[in-house]
């Protein structure tokens, strides 16, 4: 960086307050902890949407009731050429002069951890509590000549489209062998009257059940950069396979949980609250914390089986978990008692045969997408320097 200064935010932002009166505008969004918009999962039956606000492109909404128990700032841009629109709560704002201020770059100093912690700081330090729009405007923020803010852009940008591009594929490559997997184990198939070799089951009948351990608070030893620790918040980066980790377990660290280590292969569930019910493929040895139950397979060749299997029964695992607590929870014992078919082993190892090239393409992406993200990362991390 260079000829940049750090100034006041609110210097170079304002207020938009555009209300939906003529109910022009449909399509209601929310904000996402990874500073997207998604769709909105409020029951708007009855409610009156002239008074939620139009987000134009270029424009940004802000959530300031959530930082404190988040730890991070719900914030994005609309780009957007259709308006969308957001709760009445939201702070909706746009940069004065994007000849001044890129709105692109904005989003990318809101998109660094480190705001994330200003934030998080400001809001435990302030008065009323929160990180309000008067902290957002005491902000500071580095601001280079527009022409540096836009070189700055572009190659960001140039790193978001090659994630994309490999994302697509994954998609492609994922719909494949699902495909597979229905024709194999789906279509035609009666519980009823399964073929020959075939069986109803259990969970455990494949494997070894374990549930994570999250090492003791008074053990900051056990952090360090030696094996994945795998939480929930993880799997936002996931697609089939956990690859890397947000936090990792010291030597120290996974020589204490040595019973909670997962093999590669192992099939790991997601198994409380509203994370319930997503799965991965252990890539390589991981420990995840008590929110998972995994399972260590018998053998390799059984767990794209139960990867597809689980994760085309979502739905009926929050079912399974609903009511036993104010959290729904699907704890150990009732995890490996999940009824499962289980197919003749050579047709196992047959879909496994079949899909491994499609696996081995699908970690060639996933590791593509983990460093272009670790890019992404580095590149945000430049522009306060």
């Amino acid at each position: 960086m260079n000829k940049g200064e750090m100034k006041r935010l609110g210097d170079y932002i304002c207020e938009v307050d555009v209300r939906n009166r003529d109910l022009e505008v449909t399509n209601l969004l929310g904000l996402s902890m990874t500073k997207q918009f998604r769709p909105s999962t409020s029951n708007i039956v009855g409610v009156d949407l002239s008074k939620y606000k139009i987000v134009h492109k270029d424009v940004f909404a802000f959530d300031t009731m959530s930082v404190i128990r988040v730890h991070k700032v719900p914030i994005a841009i609309n780009l957007s050429k259709s308006p969308i629109i957001v709760s009445p709560a939201y702070i909706t704002f746009e940069c004065k002069d994007s000849n001044i201020l890129n709105p692109n770059y904005l989003m990318m100093w809101f998109s660094r951890d480190e705001f994330d912690r200003y934030a998080d700081f400001k809001s435990d330090a302030a008065v009323r509590g929160g990180y309000n729009w008067e902290e957002l405007c005491d902000t500071p923020i580095y601001l280079p000549p527009i022409e540096l803010q836009q070189k700055i852009v572009s190659e960001y940008e140039t790193v978001t489209r090659r994630i994309r591009l490999n994302e697509q594929i994954i998609a492609k490559l994922e719909e494949t062998a699902q495909t597979l997997y229905r024709k194999m184990f789906v279509d035609g198939i009666d519980k009823e009257n399964l073929p020959e070799g075939w069986r109803m089951g259990i969970i455990s009948d494949f494997g070894n059940v374990i549930t994570g351990k999250t090492p003791s608070s008074e053990a900051p030893e056990d952090f360090g950069n030696d094996m994945p620790f795998i939480t929930p918040g993880d799997f936002q980066y996931y697609n089939k396979f956990a690859i890397g980790s947000e936090r990792k377990l010291s030597t120290i660290g996974y020589e204490r949980l040595k019973n909670k280590i997962l093999p590669n292969g192992s099939v790991i569930v997601t198994c409380i609250g509203s994370d319930m019910g997503k799965v991965v493929i252990a890539s390589e040895q991981c420990v995840t914390n008590q929110q998972m139950n995994s399972i260590v397979v018998k053998e390799k060749f059984y767990s794209d089986y139960l990867y597809y299997y689980l994760s085309n029964m979502k739905e009926e695992l929050k079912g399974m978990a609903l009511g036993s607590s104010t959290m729904p929870l699907l704890n150990k014992s009732d995890f490996e008692k999940i009824a499962i078919v289980i197919p003749a082993n050579d047709s196992l190892y047959d879909f496994d045969k079949k899909v491994s090239p499609v696996n081995k393409l699908l970690k060639l992406h996933f590791k593509e997408i983990y460093k272009l993200k670790e890019l992404q990362s580095l590149l945000l991390a430049r522009m306060g320097r």
